[in-house]
């Protein structure tokens, strides 16, 4: 055994069962070496300054840089490694900066406020999707006037394809600001909104779906928000909560279809269905696979369920036909929500997932003409603490327990529904099987769900204008950067020495123009 003292006070002695350090590891050449090979490889590398065909934005809600490193060690032991010198696919991203992610009225901010930053380019407040801050959460009047376009849309007023793809439902708070402007998150239908919203004529996100922007790909959960109430649905026909909601007897999804009359449009609610549309053949896809928001991943039926992987490489094999290129939006939403519960398990599987689905975008796509960035929205409470052994499973305990003589978990919560004292002691857990996919971790804090935490977020880029993302930014700055990459939006500068034409702004369906005298009349 060997001793670490603590706080000066309490030496506690540690018996080490296995030895997980290769022999190379412990010559100090095999650490200068690939120091090296590193360094050559940063000296080596080329600024890419194309103009951006495509850009993906993979956006993994909640997933702070502690949710990233113990990611990270999860997906290597999952591999039968240690896990700590794992690469995941983020990891081989070149440039990487961080985002502050405070909203305008709030140091801490939620998923809202967050989306409005990085798509729209625009702060604004806490619950609000797709206005500036001069509106109020849940005052319908106030965002009248003060709406806010985001990127998604830039793009697609540019004659690019567009689309969203999350594992939440695709009315929720992230996807819904890159279509949809709203005082609340929460006016999923309308039979969310409140009196005063109706009298005031706000609308709810479920309908701007369809209404506001020509998305060619949809993909996620969200089916009751689409019907009416009382339509049952073709899933789970005896569970009435997940029944249609919508009071105004209109069914989008039948609104959506009939909306694209002469052209190869699929709606889609199952795994089956879903493998036999042809990309090729496609011009438009909706597909909403749960009422609510999907199954995470642990828990996903591969028959019955597409993964995260199959879905972006569905939405990319649809969208890539465009010669303009495309936008594409992937979520990994689940992530906040396990986090939400306490439930590292299910937060770090869905980062692995996630992960894995850059890959695949990676994979079907040219880093040349691709821009591709991944980020979080903000974090959570998550620590990584005690001082657990090189390859000890990153949802174990320390071994290294605390003065009240019991064992924590290496993850805990600041706050979160895991607080528990009982006669004024923490739980003793160790008999308790800790990286199951259902324990709670410990929390420091009572609340019935965790809330987010405000340090900065990771941005990681790589493809054409990849070294915009590097440095310390605002949250907003995102959408803007992405935006010049991909010359969209209203910063043009870029589309000089690239190789993409603008559309005329102020006539989108006019042909591409390319001469440089039209081009210098719209900066």
């Amino acid at each position: 055994c060997f001793s670490i003292t603590v706080h000066k006070t309490l030496n506690v002695c540690l018996f080490r069962v296995h030895v997980f350090l290769s022999v190379e590891e412990e010559n100090p050449e095999f650490w200068r070496s690939k120091a090296k090979q590193t360094l050559q490889s940063v000296l080596d590398r080329k600024l890419n300054t194309n103009v951006a065909k495509n850009v993906i934005l993979f956006l993994g809600d909640g997933m702070g840089i502690t949710t990233y490193t113990a990611a990270r060690i999860l997906k290597g032991q999952l591999q039968d490694q240690t896990g700590e010198e794992t690469v995941m696919t983020m990891d081989t991203f070149p440039h990487v900066g961080l985002a502050k992610t405070y909203s305008v009225d709030f140091q801490i901010p939620d998923s809202a406020a967050t989306a409005t930053a990085y798509l729209c380019g625009v702060k604004t407040n806490l619950n609000t999707i797709g206005v500036s801050a001069a509106t109020h959460n849940g005052v319908c009047r106030s965002q009248k006037g003060n709406e806010v376009t985001s990127i998604l849309k830039w793009a697609k007023d540019a004659g690019k394809s567009v689309g969203i793809v999350t594992t939440t439902r695709v009315q929720h708070a992230t996807p819904a600001a890159a279509y949809a402007h709203s005082a609340s998150r929460s006016w999923y239908s309308d039979a969310d909104l409140p009196d005063a919203a109706k009298t005031d004529n706000c609308t709810d996100i479920a309908s701007q779906l369809i209404e506001n922007i020509d998305i060619d790909v949809i993909i996620g959960g969200g089916r009751k928000y689409m019907t009416p109430r009382g339509t049952k649905d073709p899933e789970y026909s005896l569970d009435l909560s997940s029944w249609g909601t919508r009071r105004d007897g209109r069914n989008l999804i039948q609104e959506w279809q009939s909306m694209k009359t002469g052209k190869v449009a699929h709606y889609v609610w199952n795994k089956t269905d879903f493998d036999a549309v042809d990309p090729e053949a496609t011009d438009y896809l909706m597909a909403l696979f749960e009422p609510g928001d999907l199954r995470y991943e642990v828990e996903r039926d591969p028959s019955t369920d597409p993964s995260l992987v199959e879905t972006t490489e569905k939405a990319i094999r649809i969208l890539q036909k465009n010669p303009r290129g495309f936008f594409l939006l992937v979520e990994g939403g689940r992530i906040d929500q396990a986090h939400h519960a306490g439930r590292a398990y299910m937060a770090l599987h869905e980062a692995v997932a996630f992960d894995n689905a850059i890959a695949k975008g990676l994979e079907l796509t040219k880093e040349d003409e691709t821009l591709t960035v991944v980020t979080a929205d903000h974090s959570h409470p998550l620590t990584f603490n005690g001082f657990p052994f090189r390859g000890q499973s990153i949802l174990g305990k320390s071994p290294l327990w605390g003065t009240d003589f019991l064992p924590y978990t290496t993850l805990m919560y600041g706050n979160g529904p895991g607080h528990k004292i009982i006669n004024g002691k923490r739980p003793d857990i160790r008999n308790v099987t800790t990286n199951d996919k259902n324990y709670v971790q410990l929390s420091a804090a009572p609340v019935d769900s965790t809330t987010h935490s405000g340090e900065d977020v990771a941005v990681l880029a790589r493809g054409p204008m990849a070294h915009l993302f590097s440095g310390v930014q605002e949250q907003n700055y995102i959408a803007h950067a992405m935006g010049y990459a991909a010359c969209v939006g209203a910063d043009l500068r870029h589309c000089n020495g690239g190789t993409i034409s603008p559309v005329n702004p102020s006539n989108r369906s006019v042909a591409v123009q390319t001469s440089s005298a039209l081009l210098s009349s719209l900066l």
